[in-house]
């Protein structure tokens, strides 16, 4: 069964005329609306440079800086604010793969340093404590790797650059059963090789 909607404004060809022109008119005013109106121009303001008062940074103009990030005697990333060598572990809350906000900035960092030396490549080790089963350690330490591999590929550094591995927990930084110990080994290590 067919139901059919009978419009009796739209019976004759007059209506139907008036009712396309509506239509176009309130389409245009539509779409005229939405157009953004050109800002008035004005001559630039001649600015005056201190010399004194030089911006260090990059030019805005989309150069990249010329300065690589240094490194310590062992070929590892130093902190381009403080000098010291980066942090290459990062600690996870128990049974949790979430990276700490905390650990955003260093990590970045390191992506920095991939980024700037595409020769290098890093191993992410994935580290639990000793509680829950091997297979389940497992899995965890590989999920904890791909979070920190996830974190630098996204912010610059190459995909052919790193490797994820898992070690459960064989191989704990602590050997101790307790809290402290538990904390310690819940971790992810960077290996640059």
């Amino acid at each position: 069964m067919s139901y059919y909607v009978h419009i009796p404004l739209l019976d004759s060809a007059v209506n139907r005329n008036l009712f396309s022109g509506a239509l176009i008119v309130l389409l245009s005013s539509f779409v005229l609306a939405g157009c953004p109106k050109p800002a008035p121009t004005q001559p630039p303001t001649p600015v005056e440079e201190d010399p004194s008062r030089a911006d260090p940074s990059p030019s805005s103009s989309g150069e990249e800086s010329q300065t690589q990030m240094q490194t310590d005697a062992m070929g590892n990333p130093l902190d381009p604010n403080t000098g010291a060598p980066l942090s290459r572990v990062f600690y996870f809350d128990y049974d949790e793969a979430i990276i700490s906000r905390d650990d955003f900035d260093v990590l970045s960092l390191h992506a920095v340093f991939l980024q700037e030396n595409r020769d290098m490549t890093a191993v992410l080790e994935g580290h639990c404590d000793e509680r829950g089963t091997r297979d389940y350690n497992l899995a965890l330490g590989e999920s904890r790797a791909m979070a920190v591999s996830s974190f630098i590929t996204s912010s610059g550094a190459g995909a052919s650059q790193i490797e994820t591995v898992s070690y459960g927990e064989e191989r704990p930084a602590n050997p101790n059963s307790s809290e402290a110990a538990w904390a310690q080994n819940r971790r992810v290590e960077i290996v640059y090789q």
